[in-house]
């Protein structure tokens, strides 16, 4: 019997890690199908009449048909349908939320842009590399004073909020952003590490198309 849900993505795509990693700690199998970029696959009729955005990731649920995209609102999907990582309270589903947002907004950007730079991805020099950089100090700097005292983002258990900033934060180091200036961060990445199901980058997700294991 196949896996309920089908992953479409890029293993090196910070969002579609994110979706992998919400399965793997909900417990779920999925297989995973590699979609080549490079080749323009995302852009091609088939593809982009269940992701209409051309992009990664994309997420069929085989229960009930339903072709997702956007990381953000997979996540808050999968919470839904799952029963977890959504929060305890409507306050915190709500704050939650709010954190996806403002990762978006603020986070992702900085980190995923010089990433992008660093590994010859997307064009841009020093100029831009120094830009990015004071903008993801400015997040990571809010970041770590609202995890002052706290295990988690929101509430007393990891919730979808965690897991879509990690999905950032994890790549970091490839953009060469460093987190030891940020103590609290640091701790919070090793409470999440040591999650149930949990699974790096580079490791969770395959190079290649391949069924639930």
């Amino acid at each position: 019997m196949p896996a309920r849900f089908e992953l479409h993505g890029v293993f090196l795509s910070g969002p579609t890690y994110k979706v992998g990693l919400m399965l793997s700690l909900a417990g779920e199998p999925f297989d995973y199908v590699h979609v080549n970029l490079r080749e323009g696959e995302h852009k091609q009729p088939t593809y982009l009449s269940k992701q209409r955005f051309g992009q990664v990731p994309l997420l069929v649920d085989r229960s009930n048909g339903r072709q997702l995209c956007q990381s953000a609102a997979i996540l808050e999907y999968l919470a839904d349908t799952l029963g977890k990582f959504g929060g305890a309270t409507l306050d915190e589903r709500l704050q939650a939320r709010e954190w996806l947002y403002w990762e978006f907004d603020r986070l992702a950007p900085a980190i995923y842009r010089s990433r992008s730079i660093r590994k010859g991805f997307r064009k841009g020099g020093p100029e831009l590399l120094e830009m990015y950089a004071t903008e993801a100090d400015a997040a990571l700097t809010v970041l770590d004073r609202h995890l002052a005292g706290r295990n988690w983002v929101v509430g007393e258990g990891a919730t979808i909020a965690d897991i879509d900033i990690y999905g950032v934060i994890a790549f970091a180091e490839e953009a060469e952003i460093g987190l030891a200036s940020y103590p609290n961060i640091v701790a919070w990445v090793k409470r999440v590490e040591a999650l149930p199901g949990f699974g790096p980058t580079g490791k969770l997700l395959p190079p290649e198309t391949k069924a639930a294991a």
